[in-house]
């Protein structure tokens, strides 16, 4: 069978992240009182703990893991392997051209999605307009707030003519624009299975083509379209994060479990409180966990109005993402591409490989499975083999891979957990059908390790397992993210922000969220 590789993802080299800096362990006592507490070590979190730092707040950041990252972490969970456990490339973009590929429309369609995805860049690095501000209050607010409209034009102006087909690709199932581009079936199913990372969703429904946008809207090294494996692991990544808040004097910390937030006799927000009931107070408090987290069970719920907890309990967290880590003595061999005589990894190696993506009707026959509360028995599969650009991963002759699988529900028929026996059914359905397209993958398996929707969420506190921190539906975007009543990152309480994936721009743009965020704590700041 023959494995579809992604046009254009073409990992050309591995991505050394380093920055110059205190050493990445502390041993900085955990303070009574901080400026600044922000709850988990995420990427957002850590580059929020950053900017408050460099903006002059004492900040100390607080994690419950062993480990710093959040999902971007690097973990070898079996001997001698280090993966990246949960997310695993850097930055969710669209890649650059296929040589191979020969077919002249496709530089065309690449053209047109950048022109789609660089217009939308100013929302990304900025708040969402500031509504409340434009709508209330003093003159002098609503010409102030006046300046949060500047990115929101400045998209306009940069769509031009070109906003009905943005309104088209948002709005609109992915196919009905996939269709119009290109003929084959195998081309189509492969590109459309952009507009269902991650999402619990079908190419055919409407929305999954902002899925498919939102998977193009950065670049890497100044290279639009560039996907990268990080050296060491994703937890490369945020380590330099890490790195860099402590050397601007940030003091952040593992193994330190918020049990809650303490909220004063005014209402706002004063620190936290530990599980071992140690409390460290502030004047302002940032969280990295999910929407739901943050306001179910960190936050007292009697400070926080009826109505909003009604609303929080509405925010969709589906996840269809099973994650599948495997550790393998020797390098897959597709039928597609076999491997050179000298055991080298060849290009496609390098890759993100599509399996199960043949035609559109088996994604959409994966999703209906997932819908009746059952994985599907011939599920799409992502490979990457980060290991044939980062010999440091595995030992030599040896290999990482990793399998990113939809769909699988959270309970299996809809009310079941699952069980260990389940999760090795599942493994086995899924290393079945990658031996269809590489024989000889399961007899070299020598360890893995299963993340079902269920584990993402009790490992990683990735609410319903969703990787993006809540779905990228269009009623959960932008103004509506996560909520409308709190889009600005400033919570019901105050002194109690979100910095997290679930607040605008939402997950997959790596740091976006922790910036706008810190930016908004340092506003509200000087005004205290």
């Amino acid at each position: 069978m023959a494995a579809a590789v992604r046009a254009g993802l073409w990992h050309r080299g591995v991505i050394s992240v380093t920055r110059r800096g205190s050493h990445s362990h502390s041993n900085t006592a955990l303070k009574p009182q901080y400026d600044a507490i922000i709850i988990g070590a995420g990427h957002n979190g850590l580059i929020a703990s950053a900017y408050l730092q460099k903006g002059g707040l004492k900040t100390t950041v607080l994690e419950c893991r062993h480990v710093l990252g959040g999902a971007a972490v690097s973990e070898e969970i079996i001997p001698g392997f280090l993966f990246s456990r949960a997310s695993y490339l850097l930055s969710l973009l669209r890649p650059h051209i296929y040589q191979d590929l020969e077919l002249k429309v496709y530089p065309e369609f690449l053209s047109y999605l950048e022109r789609l995805a660089c217009a939308i860049h100013p929302l990304l690095d900025a708040p969402p307009v500031d509504i409340p501000g434009l709508t209330q209050g003093s003159l002098r607010k609503k010409i102030s707030a006046l300046r949060s409209l500047k990115p929101l034009v400045k998209s306009g102006l940069q769509l031009g003519k070109n906003i009905p087909d943005f309104y088209e690709l948002v709005t609109a199932p992915v196919m009905k624009v996939l269709n119009r581009w290109f003929e084959s079936e195998p081309l189509r199913a492969t590109l459309a299975t952009d507009s269902v990372i991650g999402a619990n969703t079908s190419p055919n429904n409407p929305g999954s083509g902002y899925v498919l946008l939102h998977h193009v809207m950065g670049e890497l090294e100044k290279e639009k379209g560039a996907w990268g494996y990080v050296e060491g692991g994703m937890g490369g990544v945020s380590q330099s994060i890490a790195r860099s808040a402590r050397s601007l004097g940030a003091d952040i910390f593992t193994n330190r479990d918020v049990e809650q937030v303490l909220i004063g006799q005014d209402g706002s927000a004063k620190g936290v409180v530990l599980t071992d009931e140690t409390e460290v107070h502030s004047k302002v408090v940032l969280s990295n966990a999910t929407p739901y987290i943050t306001f179910k069970q960190l936050t007292p719920q009697d400070a926080l109005p009826e109505a909003f907890i009604t609303a929080v309990d509405q925010i969709d967290y589906t996840s269809p993402v099973t994650k599948i880590n495997v550790a393998v003595d020797k390098l897959p061999n597709f039928l597609a591409a076999p491997n050179s005589a000298d055991g080298k990894p060849g290009p496609h190696h390098q890759c993100s490989i599509h399996l199960n993506c043949e035609s559109v009707e088996v994604l959409e026959e994966a999703y209906r499975e997932g819908q009746q509360g059952r994985p599907s028995s011939r599920p799409m599969i992502e490979m990457t083999i980060p290991s044939v650009l980062d010999p440091t991963l595995a030992p030599p002759g040896c290999h990482v891979v990793s399998l990113f699988i939809q769909f699988t529900p959270y309970l299996l028929e809809g009310r079941r957990v699952w069980t260990d026996e389940d999760r090795e059914r599942f493994a086995d359905t899924a290393f079945d059908w990658v031996e269809r397209y590489a024989p000889g993958f399961k007899k070299s398996i020598v360890g893995k390790d299963v993340l079902t929707p269920a584990d993402l969420e009790r490992v990683f506190s990735l609410t319903g397992g969703n990787i993006f921190h809540g779905s990228m539906s269009l009623d959960q975007l932008y103004l509506a993210r996560p909520l409308p009543s709190v889009a600005d990152y400033r919570s019901p309480v105050k002194g109690l922000y979100l910095c997290g994936s679930g607040s605008h721009p939402g997950g997959g743009v790596m740091g976006a969220a922790g910036w706008n965020s810190a930016l908004k704590v340092l506003a509200d700041f000087k005004r205290l």
